[in-house]
């Protein structure tokens, strides 16, 4: 994170001291610069009349068959502007000229040389992810290195992605993809091919995947670049193979380069912004769904199919991690992923899902009674967190609230002083710290983290950066009472609550709670959960 901190004051040097990560590396921001006359940067990447006519023409020919969806063959989901879905081309090409701006200017900063080398010029080298296989020749489904997709687009496996920028600031992108092939694609589907990688992809140039050996090495040799390269991340032996001689060649280190990558993802462009409305509102609708329509007896199985089943009919992609559906005391062990026990006539069902829609991911987390009616107990701890989830939403960016961190300490100690109100902490507790304990002792995790295209998103920036607009992080306090707590009264015990919801602080400053249409105040939940059989087309409008 030093990285990132020296980056933020070379950039933004009048900026906020506290903020580790400016706001001037928003991506809506992001420009591809030159330099002019005057050796000042400037000029945007934009996308001609012609380029757009070009790409049209070439999805025309191939109607749409090529190696991933697009506005000719999946227009339901991709607008005539769009590389995928909610994205344009322009933004991509914005995200790779930025990246290598900000590393330049990094290296910069040290002066005239840099890591033992003096070199102006920089190499970086990202991998996509390779197919995975869970026996045999069944795959998993394929899913996209979230940094490769954002910096290309690109759905195929395999593929690598080379940026370089030069002395003169010029930042060329070459892409290595696999080659067309009969007798694969009568197999697994077409494929792009580096044919027609450059007119859809927007890179500089594209080359088959065999080439790339060859090609590192003639770039290298001619730029003598520093080479930025995260050889933990890769996912590709191969290329982690070629990376490694080029580095003993040139005798240049392997750079990582995913503080940069973090920080402009961490910040989310309009076009994201977008992207984390729409895979939220989906999860939210279909959470409604899910709790209108489940009753006792039903398996927690069940609502784990019902979720994936309602996201998806609403073109999510699947779910963004295996959920949590957990019934009665499941509930108080926090990761609980067996969803395999029925629903009580007495319990509650804490369910923590999500989607993926776009390649950006939602996270909520819903607590109700199976029965539609809480219990006394149920209802005294559901009501106390419900309270507490809403003054730590409203602490947001004010004292208490300006960094995640902060939302958790502040949550530690509203939640002591509330379970004290209640009769479960004892009233001769007054010390900040020890209610602070207390809060921790019954709620043993963070109540936040990022949330982008990774569930858990940009997990080497520090949950103590100021928050600032372009952020999206969730607040979910959780109580979790296991039946082994014999210092709180018998008809707590074996009770679990969370309540999760996603967070956008959007380019107003504006707080905006992305999943607000998921219900969970305490009587429209009850209401919800009554409904069940009453309107059998109900919860379709929800």
């Amino acid at each position: 994170m030093n990285a990132l901190r020296r980056l933020d004051r070379l950039i933004a040097p009048k900026a906020h001291r506290s903020a580790a990560i400016s706001t001037c590396l928003w991506p809506q921001r992001c420009r591809k610069q030159t330099t002019s006359s005057s050796g000042s940067l400037n000029s945007t990447v934009t996308i001609n009349a012609a380029e757009v006519r070009g790409v049209a023409q070439i999805l025309r020919q191939q109607r749409g068959n090529l190696g991933q969806p697009t506005s000719v063959s999946h227009p339901h989901l991709i607008r005539p502007d769009e590389l995928v879905p909610g994205v344009e081309l322009a933004e991509f090409k914005e995200r790779r000229a930025q990246l290598m701006q900000n590393i330049r200017a990094y290296a910069r900063s040290f002066g005239g040389e840099f890591n033992g080398h003096s070199s102006p010029s920089h190499m970086l080298v990202l991998g996509a992810a390779s197919k995975k296989y869970m026996s045999g020749k069944i795959p998993y489904v394929f899913r996209q290195n979230s940094d490769f997709y954002y910096l290309t687009g690109c759905l195929e496996p395999d593929a690598v992605l080379l940026l370089t920028i030069d002395e003169a600031q010029n930042v060329q992108s070459e892409l290595f993809m696999r080659p067309k092939d009969p007798h694969a694609e009568l197999w697994d589907g077409p494929r792009t091919g580096p044919e027609l990688a450059v007119p859809l992809f927007g890179v500089t140039e594209a080359h088959p995947l065999g080439e790339l050996e060859t090609v590192l090495a003639k770039r290298s040799g001619a730029l003598k670049p520093h080479i930025w390269f995260d050889q933990k991340n890769s996912d590709l032996p191969s290329l982690a193979e070629n990376m490694l001689c080029l580095s003993g060649v040139e005798q240049r280190p392997l750079l990582p380069a995913y503080t940069f990558l973090e920080a402009m993802r961490l910040l989310k462009s309009r076009a994201e912004m977008q992207l984390m409305r729409r895979t939220c509102d989906i999860a939210a609708r279909s959470f409604n769904e899910v709790m209108a329509e489940s009753r006792p007896g039903q398996s927690e199985h069940h609502l784990f199919a019902s979720i994936d089943y309602k996201c998806r009919m609403r073109n999510a992609s699947y779910l963004a991690y295996p959920p949590v559906v957990a019934a009665g005391q499941n509930a108080t062990v926090i990761h609980y992923v067996s969803n395999s026990q029925l629903l009580g006539p007495q319990d509650l069902v804490l369910m923590d899902a999500g989607c993926e829609y776009g390649g950006y991911t939602s996270d909520i987390t819903r607590t109700w009674p199976a029965s539609g009616q809480f219990t006394e107990p149920q209802r005294t701890l559901y009501e106390m967190l419900h309270q507490l989830q809403a003054e730590i939403i409203a602490t947001v960016m004010k004292p208490g609230g300006e960094t995640l961190d902060q939302l958790f300490e502040t949550t530690c100690y509203k939640l002591g002083k509330y379970l004290q109100e209640i009769g479960l902490v004892a009233k001769s507790v007054s010390d900040y710290k020890e209610l602070a304990g207390q809060g921790y002792r019954f709620c043993p995790h963070h109540v936040s983290h990022y949330l982008g295209m990774d569930v858990h998103d940009t997990p080497h920036v520090p949950r103590n950066t100021r928050l600032v607009p372009g952020m999206v992080f969730t607040v979910e306090p959780g109580i979790y009472i296991g039946q082994d707590c014999g210092d709180v009264p018998p008809e707590f015990r074996g009770i679990g609550i969370r309540i999760e919801d996603d967070l956008l602080i959007n380019e107003h400053g504006q707080v905006e709670v992305l999943t607000d249409a998921c219900v969970k105040d305490p009587r429209a939940l009850q209401e919800l959960c009554q409904q069940r059989g009453s309107d059998s087309g109900a919860s379709a409008s929800l």
